[in-house]
C-alpha cells in the first residue's frame, strides 16, 4: 500500500502585533518632540516612556511580528523600541559619567545612522499602505534634521524637528488606532490607502 501524505493547515490566530508597536512609537515620539518644541524639559515622564512604552512594548511587538512572519515588522519593531531604550541609556550614561560625554559629532552620527536605516525601511514601504509611507518617510526626515542639528549646533532646526516628530509621531498614532478600529468594525472606519502590491 502507497503511504498517503496528509497536509495540516494551521489557521494563524494570533492577533495583529502592529498596533502596539505604533503605539509605543507614536506616543513617546510625540512626547519627546513636545519637549524640543520647548513644550517642557526632558523630563523622567520622556524617559520612562522611553524605556518602557517605546521601548519595552516596541521590542514585544517585533517579536510578535516574528511569530507572524514579518520580517519587516520584527526588524522595525525591535529596532525602534532598542532606539529608543539607547537614547535613554545614551542620556542616563552621560549624566552619570559612564563613558565620555556624547559629542556632538558622535550624536549626529548616532541621528544620522539611524536615518540611514530608516531609508531604507522607508523603500520597503513603497509596498505598503500610505499611511505606513507616511510614517517612514517623515520618520527619515526628522532623522536628517536632527543629524543636521547636532552636527552644526543650529539649535533652530531643533524646533523644526520637533514639529516634524510631531506629525510623525501622530501619524503612527492614527495608523494604530485605524487598524484597530477597522479590525473591530470589520470595515474601514479609518484609511490607510492602498499601496503598491
Amino acid at each position: 500500500m502507497a503511504p498517503t501524505s496528509q497536509e495540516t493547515i494551521v489557521r494563524d490566530q494570533t492577533s495583529n502585533p502592529a498596533p502596539l508597536g505604533l503605539l509605543g512609537f507614536g506616543m513617546t515620539t510625540i512626547l519627546l518632540n513636545l519637549h524640543n518644541i520647548g513644550l517642557f524639559g526632558l523630563s523622567s515622564m520622556i524617559l520612562a516612556m522611553g524605556i518602557f512604552y517605546g521601548g519595552i512594548a516596541q521590542v514585544i511587538a517585533g517579536v510578535m511580528e516574528w511569530k507572524k512572519g514579518n520580517t519587516f515588522g520584527t526588524a522595525a519593531f525591535t529596532s525602534y523600541g532598542l532606539f529608543w531604550l539607547s537614547l535613554v541609556a545614551l542620556i542616563l550614561m552621560g549624566q552619570h559619567g559612564v563613558g565620555d560625554a556624547n559629542s556632538a559629532a558622535a550624536m549626529g552620527s548616532y541621528m544620522l545612522m539611524w536615518g540611514l536605516f530608516t531609508a531604507c525601511l522607508f523603500i520597503c514601504t513603497l509596498r505598503m499602505n500610505r499611511a505606513t509611507q507616511v510614517i517612514f518617510g517623515s520618520l527619515v526626515l526628522l532623522f536628517l534634521v536632527l543629524a543636521v542639528e547636532k552636527f552644526t549646533g543650529n539649535e533652530a532646526l531643533q524646533a523644526l524637528a520637533g514639529w516634524i516628530g510631531l506629525f510623525c509621531g501622530g501619524s503612527a498614532f492614527y495608523s494604530a488606532i485605524a487598524q484597530i478600529m477597522n479590525e473591530v468594525h470589520g470595515r474601514d472606519v479609518l484609511p490607510l490607502g492602498q499601496g503598491a502590491h
